[in-house]
């Protein structure tokens, strides 16, 4: 399976090399940042999951530079943005982004993050909600409870001791292939393991999100069911019948993907065409009495 997941992003790596892409670095707090910016249209800043790069998303952005201009970002200490001194923090890469959006002139941005790059796109919208129009979080938790108990201890475990062993995983794989030092993924690892030792519950934060919110999961996710839906409550979904007309409906949204793991979710043709629509402001949906009203 990870060969395979590798084989995939490797091949749209390279197809997608021949599109027009601008590239270049934005510095915030000290840390420069890698970004690509492709496409025409309404902005839309993409953010990547933890271990991963800009790279993850080559098989989906495609169809989401289509319509949309599409900045993304390698994280910090991801892809080809280096390593500092500095923690890897969500809060701390939230304020980043903010800087980034300003530099490159963006004023307003609807945002997709996956998993790590949720827990940041999340930050982003609670920390600067004036830049976040509308913001879509793929296989992302508020709080550390939202995992699987079994993972915690795991999660507990990474750090540069497993840098050896993973030199057979897409994730050693794509960041010595394009990181500016290859030799700091042990650090890098030591870093993220700081970062998943670290308790949060970010519940309170939810219920100051204003902005239409988008939660999407795959059926077989690291994330308990208990907390998604939890987490779509806490935004004002899931508390009501919707009603004949649709009149009760949250502004909020939730998509739970069949046959998808929190491992592959972003490799998923199924993921732009879910998220696509919602960004986009629109919905593919009437009400059962707009579709059997006689035309007129």
């Amino acid at each position: 399976m990870i060969k395979t997941v590798f084989a995939v992003v490797a091949l749209s790596m390279a197809a997608a090399a021949t599109a027009q892409t601008k590239s270049g670095h934005a510095t915030a707090n000290g840390v420069s940042y890698y970004y690509e910016i492709r496409g025409k249209g309404e902005p839309l800043l993409l953010l990547h999951g933890g271990l991963g790069s800009i790279d993850m998303f080559r098989p989906a952005l495609p169809a989401l530079a289509k319509n949309r201009r599409v900045i993304a970002v390698d994280l910090y200490g991801h892809g080809r943005t280096a390593l500092t001194e500095r923690p890897v923090s969500l809060v701390d890469m939230g304020d980043d982004m903010a800087l980034i959006l300003k530099q490159l002139g963006i004023k307003q941005v609807d945002v997709l993050g996956y998993s790590m790059g949720g827990g940041v796109a999340f930050r982003l919208a609670v920390q600067h909600p004036e830049l976040v129009r509308r913001l879509a979080m793929v296989s992302a938790g508020f709080a550390q409870e939202g995992f699987y108990a079994e993972m915690l201890p795991m999660q507990a475990q990474v750090g540069a001791a497993m840098a050896e062993h993973m030199k057979d995983t897409p994730m050693y794989k794509s960041y010595v292939a394009v990181a500016p030092k290859p030799e700091d993924f042990p650090r890098l690892l030591d870093r993220m393991g700081e970062l998943m030792r670290k308790p949060y519950d970010w519940s309170e934060d939810v219920k100051k999100l204003t902005m239409p919110v988008m939660l999407v999961y795959g059926d077989s996710d690291m994330y308990r069911p208990e907390h998604i839906v939890k987490f779509y409550q806490l935004l004002g979904g899931g508390l009501k019948d919707a009603g004949w007309g649709r009149e009760n409906m949250s502004k909020n949204r939730l998509a739970i993907l069949p046959d998808l793991t929190h491992y592959d979710i972003f490799l998923s043709p199924d993921l732009p065409r879910t998220v696509l629509p919602f960004l986009n402001g629109k919905s593919g949906s009437k009400s059962w009495a707009e579709q059997v009203q006689p035309k007129k």
